[in-house]
């Protein structure tokens, strides 16, 4: 496996966060979350967590795991989301630079082989997560639908994912 694969290939591909269950991350060690807002959790013009979420964010606190909202958006759409669920955020993260990876594990006190970051789009979340050495788990967008730069965005992942396919190196269907 090459560079291209080093750091655009998930560790896993998921339907949802609702697939990702505790006990999975337990045995992997992890004890923290990184994960994306925007057409990971909710769509992205889903102002509040749906119930659904609500409960993946309990269960996984009764578990003992941290976690940590880092997000590309506004500071009003990532507090307004976050505060409602008491948990820590970061907003304007300028993924898939490594400040933001770096701060939320510093703020969830563990090591970074303890984080795992769950997002929907390539080009930041597992690029960044992956540039960081984070354990990656993409997930399928909640919405089809995407800002300018997103639309961008799936352009060229659509060409990864199709690669990754070709090579054997993921099996899944959307």
């Amino acid at each position: 496996m090459g560079i291209f694969t080093k750091y655009f290939l998930p560790n896993e591909y998921v339907q949802s966060i609702y697939t990702i269950k505790p006990e999975h991350l337990k045995e992997k060690n992890i004890k923290a979350i990184i994960t994306d807002l925007d057409n990971t959790l909710v769509g992205w013009d889903v102002k509040d967590p749906t119930d659904e979420v609500r409960k993946w964010f309990e269960e996984m606190k009764e578990n003992g795991i941290t976690v940590t909202i880092v997000s590309n958006n506004n500071e009003d759409r990532v507090q307004t989301f976050s505060s409602t669920l008491n948990i820590d955020y970061i907003f304007k993260a300028k993924k898939p630079r490594g400040s933001a990876f770096r701060k939320a594990t510093s703020l969830m006190q563990v090591n970074k082989s303890e984080v795992v970051v769950i997002g929907d789009q390539m080009l930041t979340d597992v690029f960044g997560g992956n540039r960081n050495g984070l354990y990656t788990i993409m997930v399928v967008p909640v919405k089809k639908t995407d800002g300018f730069i997103t639309k961008f965005n799936r352009l060229i992942e659509r060409r990864f994912l199709n690669y990754f396919k070709r090579k054997g190196y993921i099996n899944w269907e959307e």
